[in-house]
């Protein structure tokens, strides 16, 4: 057999993309995407490929054209505020929460009480309207009141996780009370009438739809042992997540936001991936030339940024196959960051060993 070949090169910083690089939220992703593609009528896994490694703002504009530019971050934080639901959901509410054992590679969560800005509160505004089909079932509630995810912990003190399956879609009413889609048509006065019965047994459908399934959060092979041996300024975050959406993620996995960690939703961006301006950003604001930094990337439209921006990319094969990314043009191509190795140099360079 013949043994793998070790590729050295020097770099003065490291630029890392966050999901499907440093974190896996894939299932809350593909879950919070799956719903928007439901509610749009479209094919799911179609909505699932075309909106990875790209920014919500991007894909939203896409998909959601009726969204009006000044609507646009709040729809952007409802969306992520979805997928850290479904990334802890199922320890919250589920197996995971009775069971106390967090999955391998994740740390235990907070409640929705302790988490705060990492949580977003996850219910309506008192005087907004009914959600249609096309909008995110999922939205922001004034500070007064009670957040949805408080509200349903507290709800779930008093049930037990029903067995049966639920294939009805949740919706929230204009109270914040929980209810389903289904094949009748209610008016508001009629489903606030309905009996405590109801509303519970919908709550534990609600439940076994949503916790069903373990979404959590986790931290890729390589990434604590890599990150731990670059010194603090010499690496950076540029991530097509928004704020909400990227410390949520990291924080839920033990690792702490560098002082430079590039969102989204910053002003400062003309364009997000694949044009390289986030890595670009990013080297500037670590104080470095993005020519001299190497990227960290999983998906096609990162991989492309990088080598836009001039750096040194490594892909890695973690969100997808390697065919998929080897003909994009990354100068190397491992699994994980298993197979890659940092060291500082007395100069203060970074020297990088890549096993392939």
């Amino acid at each position: 057999m013949q043994s793998p070949s070790v590729h050295a090169f020097y770099a003065d910083a490291v630029l890392f993309d966050m999901d499907g690089t440093l974190t896996d939220s894939i299932a809350a992703v593909e879950a919070a995407w799956g719903k928007v593609a439901t509610d749009l009528g479209l094919d799911p896994a179609y909505v699932i490929a075309a909106t990875h490694g790209k920014r919500a703002i991007d894909n939203l504009a896409h998909f959601r054209p009726e969204i009006k530019p000044h609507e646009m971050d709040d729809e952007v934080r409802k969306f992520e505020e979805s997928i850290l639901f479904f990334a802890d959901a199922y320890n919250l509410h589920g197996n995971g929460s009775r069971t106390g054992l967090c999955p391998e590679g994740s740390v235990s969560l907070p409640t929705p009480l302790e988490s705060g800005e990492n949580t977003p509160d996850l219910s309506m505004t008192p005087d907004s309207s009914l959600p249609s089909s096309r909008s995110s079932s999922f939205a922001a509630i004034s500070s007064r009141r009670p957040s949805f995810a408080t509200r349903l912990t507290s709800r779930l003190t008093m049930t037990t996780l029903p067995e049966a399956s639920v294939h009805d879609s949740p919706i929230i009413e204009e109270d914040g009370i929980l209810s389903f889609e289904t094949p009748h048509s209610y008016a508001p006065t009629d489903l606030k009438a309905k009996s405590d019965e109801v509303r519970q047994h919908q709550l534990e459908a609600w439940q076994t739809e949503a916790a069903g399934v373990d979404r959590s959060v986790r931290i890729l092979p390589g990434v604590k042992r890599i990150m731990g041996s670059i010194p603090e300024g010499k690496y950076a975050v540029a991530t097509s997540g928004a704020k909400t959406y990227a410390y949520g993620c990291m924080t839920r996995v033990g690792i702490t936001p560098p002082r430079v960690t590039i969102t989204a939703d910053d002003k400062r961006l003309k364009a997000g991936k694949p044009a390289p301006d986030p890595f670009l950003l990013a080297a500037r604001e670590l104080g470095f030339s993005a020519s001299k930094c190497v990227v960290f990337e999983d998906s096609p439209s990162g991989i492309r940024a990088g080598l836009a921006s001039g750096a040194t990319v490594i892909a890695v094969c973690t969100s997808h196959e390697r065919s998929k990314i080897e003909g994009i043009g990354a100068h190397y191509i491992v699994e994980n960051m298993e197979s890659v190795k940092c060291g500082v140099c007395e100069d203060g360079r970074l020297k990088f060993e890549v096993r392939l």
